[in-house]
């Protein structure tokens, strides 16, 4: 949804910008008096061309991945068994105020009932163990992009100059799978007393006027089993980039134009690595989910290529492609990790340049 917005905003942003291009009059430079000189020269201070730009675009961010993995024995979250909420079920004091025997209980398994001993067995998870890991491949990601620059040297229509960029890029990447665990377990056995047990699955509410009354007390048996841990992993972040480099820039025409730019880059990673997970055993089964948060710093580089198209007399529509390999950002706690793979990451953008 977060995305969808950040969309619909740029949209607005960009059809702004094509408005504001159609409104102005200047005249689009095409090259510098004396540029039949066979080496480059410093743009004079005094000039009155054009040698700086402001362009706001969108991008599309391809060929990011993540990595996520998790060992070791985690709690689980999913049930409150110290207020009798059990995985199968529930047995909490009702509004009677009889401390021994409630008519607020209820359970979902017919195999939770013994009808030759007339007990009721719940269960509690509180831990388990488990190993795996996995990589999923990211889809392409909408983002942002900003940029200003000037020229400084120039030779017939060839400009030499630097930009300054800063992009942002919404990530999401979910990971699904399933894994084999050993789960371990309270099993919280009840008396009911010789009552008949309404059939599964039952709840009963908390008046305790008119349902079947079961004891509050309990035994409890502790055990280790096989089970399954089904469930998702989300890497949620959001990315923010800054670079600088220099530019060189080609006037192909009278109304298309090139840029090329090369430098260093670094970028900021922020959000959250989630998880939400099943665990089952046999026919029993609870939910462990939370989060972990964190902000990253990540470095590296980019080369980029831009094609313009001189279709306003002040300003550009321009096309581009951007190779931009970051270091990873590593999101762990608790033997869990999420890794966001930045090193192969490749951008194509659109929008509008300014020449002033």
């Amino acid at each position: 949804m977060k995305t969808s917005r950040f969309r619909h905003w740029f949209a607005r942003c960009l059809w702004a910008g094509f408005t504001a291009m159609a409104l102005s009059a200047s005249a689009q430079p095409d090259k510098f008096e004396g540029d039949n000189s066979d080496a480059f020269k410093l743009i004079p201070a005094d000039t009155g061309d054009w040698t700086r730009h402001f362009r706001l675009g969108a991008f599309a961010g391809v060929n990011i991945s993540a990595n996520f993995s998790e060992k070791g024995t985690f709690n689980v979250s999913g049930n409150n068994t110290a207020n009798g909420i059990y995985d199968d079920g529930y047995v909490r004091p009702d509004q009677s105020g009889d401390p021994n025997y409630t008519g607020y209980w209820g359970y979902n398994n017919a195999s939770q009932y013994n009808a030759a001993n007339n007990t009721l067995a719940f269960h509690g998870t509180s831990s388990y163990s488990t190993s795996g890991n996995s990589k999923e491949d990211g889809s392409v990601f909408a983002g942002m992009e900003l940029a200003y620059g000037d020229n400084i040297w120039y030779w017939k229509h060839a400009r030499v100059g630097w930009e300054l960029g800063f992009g942002l890029l919404p990530i999401n990447i979910t990971d699904k799978q399933s894994m084999g665990a050993t789960v371990n377990q309270t099993t919280y056995t009840f008396n009911t007393g010789g009552i008949t047990i309404p059939g599964a699955p039952y709840q009963g509410g908390p008046s305790g006027q008119g349902e079947p009354i079961i004891s509050t007390a309990y035994t409890t048996t502790n055990s280790s089993s096989p089970g399954i841990v089904t469930g998702t992993q989300t890497l949620d972040v959001m990315l923010y980039t800054v670079r600088l480099g220099p530019t060189f820039y080609w006037d192909l025409g009278d109304y298309v134009g090139m840029s090329l730019g090369a430098g260093p880059a670094v970028g900021v990673v922020s959000g959250d690595y989630k998880y939400d997970d099943v665990i089952t055993v046999d026919s029993n089964s609870t939910h462990n989910s939370g989060q972990i948060g964190a902000t990253k710093m990540v470095y590296g580089g980019y080369v980029n290529a831009m094609f313009m198209v001189h279709v306003m007399e002040t300003g550009d529509i321009y096309a581009g492609v951007q190779y931009m390999p970051l270091t990873d950002a590593t999101f762990s706690g608790s033997g869990r990790e999420g890794r966001l793979n930045l090193g192969g990451q490749l951008d194509f953008s659109l929008g509008v340049n300014w020449p002033f």
